[in-house]
């Protein structure tokens, strides 16, 4: 069994109270605290952005996992990385320098990674696999938090863990979207090492219980 990651991401917790929710995710076993950032334009949704990166990398020391759902994010990714951020990844067709921006973002010593939403092909990655960390499977159309998970996802999993093991060099894949302890042998089993999950963590009664389910899946 591959080594599972659980990134709970904090669009589902309590926006009155995002250091307390950084610090439970820790306490809970989560590995990577998932940010989603939305400006309105690319998605229709609003969350936060740059400052709000910047406070909670004050209470964890867990990984910060900034995916962003923006219109040309190569003008903003540097900051993101000043901020606070240890993966910055973003969605190619809302860049007009897509490996610019990728550029932009190893040059601060972070690691990048792009976001593939449902009807987005594979092939939009293929010219990058030289450059990015991670490739971000979306398993549900970016912009809202609890949406039921896409079971087309898997087989794009599996081609897309195929086409990363052919890239010659570590990337990581990760899938964001209706993820929860009931799928997750699925799309880990289908190649997934990163699992994003929202609502299933925050929304749980005992959500240590839930990412330990996530983890240990079998």
């Amino acid at each position: 069994m591959n080594k599972i990651l659980v990134a709970p991401s904090i669009l589902s917790a309590d926006f009155g109270n995002m250091a307390q929710a950084v610090i439970n995710v820790k306490e809970w076993g989560g590995d990577i605290v998932h940010c989603d950032v939305m400006d309105g334009v690319f998605v229709p949704n609003l969350t936060f952005g740059m400052p709000m990166v910047q406070a909670l990398r004050k209470y964890t020391d867990l990984p910060l996992d900034c995916h962003l759902m923006i219109i040309e994010p190569e003008k903003y990714v540097e900051r993101f990385c000043d901020a606070g951020a240890d993966y910055v990844t973003f969605h190619p067709d809302a860049s007009k320098d897509v490996r610019g921006a990728l550029e932009k973002i190893k040059a601060k010593g972070v690691k990048c990674g792009l976001v593939l939403n449902p009807d987005k092909p594979l092939s939009m990655i293929e010219p990058y696999l030289d450059i990015i960390d991670m490739l971000l499977i979306m398993s549900v159309y970016a912009g809202f938090g609890g949406q039921k998970f896409i079971e087309e996802s898997i087989k794009k999993l599996e081609d897309a863990k195929k086409m990363l093991d052919g890239a010659g060099r570590e990337i990581l894949l990760e899938i964001d979207g209706g993820i929860s302890e009931k799928n997750a042998k699925a799309v880990a089993d289908a190649g997934a090492q990163i699992l994003v999950a929202g609502n299933a963590v925050f929304t749980a009664e005992n959500p240590e219980s839930i990412i330990k389910q996530m983890k240990n899946y079998t």
